[in-house]
């Protein structure tokens, strides 16, 4: 399958996403055709770069930042090493910064990219399913804070993402799985091809089947740049991809990030939210749950829920959630009209029926048709 380009618009810049089996290979002419500063420095994590460093380090100029791995270190502690690095090593206005890893390198060394010197060059080498799809689209980056997820950031866009699905063969399936659900939050808020594919072919996906990842990631990608390239500050129609959000960030912050993968907090967000929204329509609460659930079931839960106590660890992890919803009722999820669009879905006749229509024709009028819902 030849490389697929997807451009996102956003206001005066374009951030453009290649997307390829092996694509990652031509990294360095990719970064020369989007102009980027001769002087590159890349940012990982030690994992990430003992599987890809010796094939991507040659797109740098020698100067390569390992941040330690996980989502408690997303932080500005960790922020500074990147600082640290780039003054030591004289980094000026046009340089740039290429992010290798998943989404915490990608989010902690874009923050890094959007605030030293007031703003360098940005390019995404995402290696997570998570990353691919979702955190490397759209020029969010942040990081976290004692008191609560992302609660510092910027919207920087990259100017190039240059993914590659044979990345993901040194993922671990936990990891892998965890990206998986934010392609199914796709399929729930805007495609019921997509929704329908992944519960057709999770088997194929999971043994990272070229044929059949290639689509979903291609998919994934034009539905966020669409919603993206028609909202890219979140003022409005963008706060679909949050669908799940709320409760799962919940999740994470209550559990120090270290109990859940963001896309398994983030499983549990969409299926306690359309628990909590759809209470007055039983019928129509029931089908979604079914539906939804039984793809999350049929992608499957880590180790962690599937030992004793694993029915107290759902059960309390939806408490917690709720208990934290009921603290944001204002939160992006319940705001009058917009919530009820992220979950616009509704089961008839046993088929997974999705009102909210498919990308290219994504407006807000479309995904918010009456806000009074």
């Amino acid at each position: 399958m030849e490389p697929v380009r997807v451009d996102v618009e956003a206001g005066a810049r374009t951030s453009t996403i290649w997307i390829g089996d092996g694509i990652s290979t031509q990294l360095s002419g990719l970064l020369d055709t989007a102009r980027l500063g001769a002087r590159r420095f890349l940012v990982s994590n030690p994992v990430v770069w003992k599987f890809h460093g010796p094939a991507l380090e040659t797109a740098g100029t020698g100067n390569v930042t390992l941040i330690p791995d996980g989502e408690r270190y997303k932080n500005l502690q960790t922020v500074a090493r990147i600082y640290e690095s780039l003054i030591r090593a004289e980094a000026d206005r046009g340089s740039a910064l290429i992010a290798v890893g998943g989404g915490v390198v990608g989010d902690v060394a874009g923050f890094a990219a959007a605030t030293y010197l007031r703003g360098i060059a940005l390019a995404h080498v995402p290696t997570t399913l998570l990353a691919q799809v979702d955190s490397s689209i759209g020029g969010k980056v942040g990081v976290n804070h004692q008191l609560g997820k992302n609660l510092i950031g910027s919207f920087h866009q990259p100017a190039v993402v240059v993914t590659d699905p044979r990345l993901l063969g040194t993922l671990k399936r936990r990891e892998f799985r965890s990206g998986l659900y934010e392609v199914v939050k796709y399929g729930m808020i805007a495609s019921r091809d997509l929704f329908e594919r992944v519960m057709r072919d999770t088997k194929a996906l999971f043994a990272r089947d070229p044929a059949v990842l290639m689509p979903v990631i291609i998919d994934s990608c034009r539905i966020k740049a669409d919603v993206v390239s028609a909202d890219e500050r979140e003022s409005g129609l963008r706060r679909v991809l949050n669908f799940g959000h709320t409760v799962g960030h919940a999740l994470e912050a209550i559990t120090k990030y270290r109990r859940f993968r963001h896309g398994e907090a983030i499983a549990y967000g969409m299926l306690a939210y359309i628990l909590i929204q759809l209470i007055p329509h039983r019928r129509g609460r029931r089908a979604m749950v079914g539906a939804l659930a039984g793809l999350v079931l049929l992608i499957g839960f880590s180790r962690m829920f599937l030992g004793a106590h694993w029915l107290s660890d759902v059960v309390g992890g939806f408490a917690a959630g709720a208990c934290w919803l009921g603290l944001c009722i204002t939160a992006i999820e319940i705001i009058p009209g917009m919530g009820r669009a992220a979950g616009r879905v509704s089961l008839v006749a046993g088929e997974v029926v999705n009102r909210v229509p498919e990308p290219a024709a994504l407006t807000p009028q479309a995904v918010f048709p009456d806000k009074t819902l």
